[in-house]
């Protein structure tokens, strides 16, 4: 009994350490919260609006045939290159032949009859002076031989009008490029002002991007951007926004926006689907976080700074922002580290134990 009671109080001075170390434990141990975090940097901060579109390019002409008839000659076909005024199609066609064989003979006719009043106006010139006729028959001859020499001058005009139709059985190329079309061959029947043919300049490409209707005031003429096709998106065009289409679509609420290409690769064809960038602001050493890292309370905006290896609810006033980082103008110093992704469970005074994270 007595070995009992001697026991007894070293069992419950032990019994005591241990709770004791259980309660220090949950109290700084259970205190402590493993953060992924990241470091304030001071950085040149970029704002840009995106759109997405495709390639078009400024030179292109779609050729059409200008009479119905029958293709008799082909110059060149699709993909291939052609020069300014080559003949890349000729048609068969009777009727502006025969258009301009009846304005030639009605020419000739005409140039017959202004020929003989001519003369009848001399004649009757020189009749009038030797009295053989009055001044009135001499008018008249007179009359006749202007309205006869009026004609004449039509018909040229109608002459002229109809051999240039003839020249219109050929299609030609308007300028140098490439003939992105060409839909037809040698025997083929073609009505008239059908599309037989497209020619693109390829030097003279541009992106045409939809932007929505709310970034449109931001949205300048000059104004740098950065272009990337589906066909290459290792690649970034330099490109510059050169026309602003002044209208909105009702369905999609976007306007067309230009941009031409600084140094367009060699390698681009027209309506290739293309993203841009369009930068509208830039500020130099800004200081930034990850937006992640910004919460809000109560209409503010906070971070979790670590001090000291410990929490601290910072306040902040937040600036200009990207996709990716916002602009912190008060509250944050370069180098400060701040929680990355906040949770509820965080609170002041905490203990930190930054874990390694990909983000910085």
């Amino acid at each position: 009994m007595k070995s009992l009671q001697k026991f007894l109080p070293k069992y419950s001075i032990a019994l005591a350490l241990v709770f004791l170390a259980t309660v220090l434990f949950l109290i700084f141990k259970g205190n402590t919260v493993d953060i992924a975090a990241g470091e304030v940097t001071s950085s040149e901060l970029v704002q840009a609006i995106y759109a997405s579109g495709f390639v078009e390019a400024d030179g292109t002409a779609n050729l059409s045939a200008e009479f119905s008839g029958t293709v008799k000659y082909v110059g060149a076909l699709e993909g291939q290159k052609v020069s300014a005024g080559q003949k890349i199609l000729e048609f068969d066609s009777p009727r502006p032949e025969l258009s301009v064989r009846e304005a030639r003979a009605a020419y000739m006719e005409q140039q017959a009859f202004a020929d003989n009043n001519r003369r009848m106006y001399i004649r009757k010139g020189n009749l009038f002076r030797e009295g053989a006729i009055s001044r009135q028959e001499l008018d008249d001859a007179q009359k006749n031989s202007i309205q006869s020499e009026e004609l004449l001058q039509q018909k040229s005009m109608q002459v002229k009008l109809r051999e240039e139709d003839l020249k219109k059985l050929s299609v030609k190329a308007p300028f140098s490029g490439i003939l992105t079309m060409q839909s037809v061959k040698k025997g083929d029947y073609v009505q008239a002002n059908t599309v037989v043919a497209t020619v693109v300049d390829p030097s003279n490409y541009n992106v045409c991007v939809e932007v929505d209707e709310l970034d449109i005031p931001r949205i300048r003429i000059g104004q740098p951007a950065t272009v990337a096709l589906d066909a290459y998106p290792q690649q970034r065009l330099s490109a510059t926004v050169t026309r602003i289409v002044p209208r909105t679509d009702k369905v999609t609420k976007t306007s067309k926006i230009y941009l031409t290409l600084v140094n367009p690769a060699a390698d681009i064809q027209a309506g290739m689907t293309a993203t841009a960038n369009i930068i509208y602001n830039t500020r130099t050493n800004a200081i930034l976080v990850r937006k992640s890292s910004v919460f809000e309370e109560n209409h503010q905006s906070y971070v979790w700074k670590i001090d000291n290896g410990r929490l601290k609810k910072q306040l902040i006033r937040p600036g200009a922002n990207d996709m990716t980082f916002i602009e912190v103008v008060s509250g944050l110093r370069k180098g400060e580290k701040v929680v990355l992704v906040p949770r509820e469970n965080l609170h002041e005074g905490m203990d930190v134990r930054i874990v390694k994270t990909g983000k910085s």
